[in-house]
């Protein structure tokens, strides 16, 4: 089983974004649970997301301690909180943005890219690309599919637009 934690700030899409990497994951066959973490979440608050993805049913409901993945939607919240909390050697780290860390780390500039082909710095798709380029963990096309569960139309197509290049451009540190 692999276990995501996705730390962003309300607004930031990072429950969307761990529920598209779910439905992508099932598309592939696959079992996945995601789910947020409630509290007082509000536009600009601190968020966490879980996701976890595995061949065999999933049982546990728990948050994830020590995710196999962080994804770090906002550089921010590394002085508001610490997300690298219960990372091990193994821990991949996805941020957007260069981040020096001691973990293996690939960063996109998730805010630019979006605000080009969105308009807005809403980063959520943009952290879908870097994170499948980072973990393989599920194709772009199965990504693809399971983005026209959540958009439609033009916004479907500025969004997969937006996990294609994030794809593309996300760099390992």
């Amino acid at each position: 089983m692999i276990e995501i934690r996705f730390h962003g700030r309300g607004g930031q899409g990072m429950v969307t974004a761990a529920q598209v990497l779910a439905a992508a994951a099932i598309i592939e066959g696959k079992y996945a649970q995601a789910f947020p973490e409630f509290g007082p979440e509000r536009r600009g608050a601190p968020v966490k997301s879980y996701l976890r993805i595995s061949d065999k049913p999933i049982y546990t409901r728990e948050p994830i301690l020590r995710p196999d993945v962080i994804v770090v939607a906002d550089q921010s919240l590394f002085r508001a909180e610490n997300p690298l909390e219960g990372s091990k050697v193994s821990t991949i780290l996805v941020v957007n943005g260069a981040y020096k860390a001691p973990l293996k780390t690939y960063y996109v500039d998730a805010t630019s890219l979006s605000m080009k082909i969105l308009g807005r710095p809403v980063v959520n798709t943009a952290m879908i690309g870097a994170v499948v380029r980072a973990t393989d963990l599920v194709t772009l096309r199965s990504v693809a599919e399971a983005l026209k569960k959540f958009f439609t139309g033009r916004l479907y197509d500025l969004n997969i637009k937006l996990v294609e290049t994030a794809y593309q451009e996300t760099v390992e540190l």
